[in-house]
């Protein structure tokens, strides 16, 4: 009797332990999710969006951090050192995780120190000048870069971003010189276009598309190979001036290596739930992002394939970051 007793003693002490409650009760503290951009960037924005309703699909608050510089990687490497107890995340962009392992001639960070959380979405760059800008057609800024080369700038959000490379690869292919200004992040770059800083802009529709609504911008194309939904009017590039142009950023989260696999699987499954709201997606949609979603694997494999595909075009375009 008194070993059935204790044991039942055994059994009550370990189900109230603090291991199981905090196995039972994940997530029971609010969870930090780095932005390695600052606030008022298209990372930035997207991530307010979608930790608001997955904190509250939780339960519980998922407090912001934005851990600007280096492209990104200030912020992500801040995530891989952090502890992988399921309270730490980060946006993952692929200019930080695919485009500049091909830049930088080193890396803080492994691809192997992070473990895929969810593939949020595929997100076009749009073209965009000032609303008073005499440039009203992608071929208007050619004729104009032809014209006086060197002479037009266009912004990014740091050197090596995807919208740098957007820029380079569209003066490449067009067969023009255009003048690229870094910002430190899509914000600032945003702000320069507004203030007529720069002649035009490679971007997220996030930040830009309000300012296009707002009569400040004009959006001249898409950089996707097709049409965006969000802005279907918008011709591409590609069928417009330059053929075969196509370029195209995603996102998604990550967490450190070795965080629960009980708690990716949290995670996954609620930010699954939130992309697949119609009101979500709609809003998404209508800021440029096509939504994704899905298992964590199938976020490693396309990072796996994009870092792969953006190697040879860095190569060749001579572009090295210190």
């Amino acid at each position: 009797m008194h070993k059935i007793i204790y044991a039942m003693t055994v059994c009550v002490g370990l189900l109230f332990s603090p291991l199981h409650v905090h196995a039972q009760a994940y997530p029971d503290k609010p969870i930090k999710l780095i932005v390695p951009w600052p606030p008022g960037g298209g990372a930035d924005v997207v991530s307010r969006l979608l930790s608001k309703a997955v904190g509250d699909d939780l339960g519980t608050q998922i407090i912001i951090d934005n851990r600007a510089g280096a492209a990104g990687n200030i912020g992500a490497t801040a995530a891989a050192r952090s502890a992988p107890d399921g309270y730490t995340i980060v946006f993952a962009y692929s200019g930080t995780h695919s485009i500049n392992r091909h830049l930088y001639k080193s890396m803080p960070f492994e691809e192997s120190d992070f473990a895929p959380v969810v593939f949020v979405a595929s997100v076009p760059q749009l073209l965009t000048v000032r609303a008073d800008s005499p440039y009203k057609s992608v071929a208007d800024v050619i004729a104009a870069a032809k014209a006086n080369p060197g002479k037009l700038t266009y912004g990014s959000s740091g050197n090596g971003a995807i919208n740098h490379l957007a820029g380079q690869m569209f003066a490449d292919m067009a067969g023009v010189k255009l003048q690229h200004v870094p910002y430190k992040g899509g914000a600032p770059a945003t702000n320069a276009i507004l203030s007529g800083e720069i002649d035009l802009i490679f971007g997220e529709p996030a930040p830009l598309l309000p300012h296009v609504k707002g009569g400040k911008l004009r959006a001249l194309a898409v950089t996707s190979a097709k049409r965006s939904p969000g802005v279907p009017d918008l011709p591409t590039i590609a069928e417009v001036a330059v053929p075969g142009y196509e370029v195209t950023s995603w996102n998604g989260f990550l967490a450190p290596t070795g965080t629960p696999d009980a708690a990716i699987k949290r995670l996954n499954a609620s930010f699954n739930k939130v992309l697949a709201d119609p009101a979500m997606r709609e809003r998404l949609i209508q800021m440029g992002y096509e939504p994704i979603g899905g298992a964590p694997d199938l976020f490693s494999k396309h990072i796996d394939a994009e870092t792969k595909k953006w190697g040879p075009v860095i190569k060749a375009s001579g572009l090295e970051m210190n």
